[in-house]
């Protein structure tokens, strides 16, 4: 028999802490969040609880846990996109459709006494957070800022009543046999053409305080009509400027700038620190904090993590000056690939930017929907 508890006494976070850890804990493909961050969500003052309601529960076969799920409702989404919505995120269950629907039915519940009419995901609070159920690339290692999952939840989700309401994918991105040369040349023209110019700063500090805000802007612009995404709120800023500060180098970002110094275009990346993460379960240890300092001062794979540029120069050619910066950024020999991270299947605009690569695209993700009974 199957039962299910709302997450509330510290054994029981606890449990809801470690499912996913030991569930995963000899698969070479999985790699855990920082365990630090993920224990924030039972903090009553976590950074999205401003914006937030969120509930969290357990399921049990007798005295052993056996599946876990979070319900989420995003007021500010809900609030701009007119609906009435609520996000299940942080599922992981055995091969066991009665634990499945279960766990589904009890954030129905919840959902739906709080006036919600439809359930979606897996999303977290914001893009920022891990999101969309793994459909392809099993095989492949997740990167730190994305979920791995076993292919059997997908018949666990469809069988309760799910279907696909979008689809990300994920690439990995090489360098071009040779170099573009006729792609940085165009670019420079156009740069020349609209008075623009890569923004030049000494290290990340500089770069953070001079653009950071004005980067929050053009996010928040662009990103505004894709599938999930809410404006930033100032902790969320902070909390993201926090990762950005540790984990980037002044050699992994740029920024096109006009004559007053305000940013037109971005684009940010990381090192990928999924390996250095894994064998200590996202605890950090002294040995972990040493991995992740040299997966950042000498990588082999990068992430992708952020791009936008201004509507008004989206059609200018702009955004070719960061494909250029990034084709050079992976033909200087020391990196192997870098990884898109999730990109929307319908957003060709980002899609385009990586014709001019050698690229495998090797993972999908699911976001499903199902109206609430």
């Amino acid at each position: 028999m199957v039962t299910v508890k709302e997450v509330r006494t510290k054994k029981e976070i606890k449990e809801f802490l470690n499912l996913p850890l030991k569930m995963y804990r000899k698969n070479p493909y999985f790699v855990p969040p920082l365990y630090v961050d993920e224990k924030k969500i039972f903090s009553k003052k976590y950074v999205y609880y401003d914006t937030c309601e969120a509930v969290y529960y357990n399921a049990y076969i007798g005295e052993k846990i056996v599946g876990r799920i979070s319900g989420i409702i995003q007021h500010s989404s809900n609030s701009i996109r007119n609906e009435k919505r609520v996000r299940f995120t942080r599922f992981d269950c055995i091969n066991n459709q009665d634990v499945a629907d279960s766990l589904f039915s009890a954030v129905e519940k919840w959902a739906k006494n709080k006036g919600m009419d439809t359930i979606h995901g897996p999303l977290g609070f914001s893009d920022l957070e891990r999101e969309g159920l793994l459909v392809e690339g099993f095989n492949e290692l997740s990167t730190f800022e994305e979920q791995y999952n076993y292919s059997y939840y997908q018949q666990l989700i469809e069988n309760y009543g799910f279907t696909k309401e979008t689809d990300w994918v994920e690439r990995k991105i090489y360098a071009p046999k040779e170099f573009d040369y006729k792609l940085e040349r165009v670019s420079n023209l156009m740069l020349e053409k609209h008075k623009l110019h890569f923004a030049e700063c000494k290290n990340i500090k500089e770069f953070l305080n001079r653009y950071a805000d004005q980067i929050f802007e053009i996010i928040d612009i662009t990103y505004k009509n894709l599938y999930g995404t809410v404006p930033f709120t100032e902790g969320m800023k902070k909390m993201l400027l926090d990762s950005f500060s540790i984990l980037i180098s002044i050699d992994k970002v740029a920024a096109i700038v006009d004559e007053n110094d305000k940013v037109v275009c971005f684009g940010l990346c990381m090192p990928s620190i999924a390996k250095a993460v894994q064998k200590s379960k996202g605890h950090l240890t002294p040995l972990t904090i040493l991995k992740i300092l040299k997966a950042k001062h000498n990588p082999r794979i990068i992430d992708l993590c952020l791009f936008g540029v201004l509507p008004e120069y989206a059609m200018k050619g702009v955004s070719s000056a960061i494909t250029a910066h990034i084709m050079k950024l992976l033909s200087n020999g020391k990196i192997e690939y870098a990884e898109t991270n999730l990109n929307l299947e319908d957003n060709y605009n980002i899609q385009n930017q990586w014709k001019r690569f050698d690229t495998v695209l090797h993972k999908r993700r699911r976001a499903f929907v199902k109206k609430i009974d």
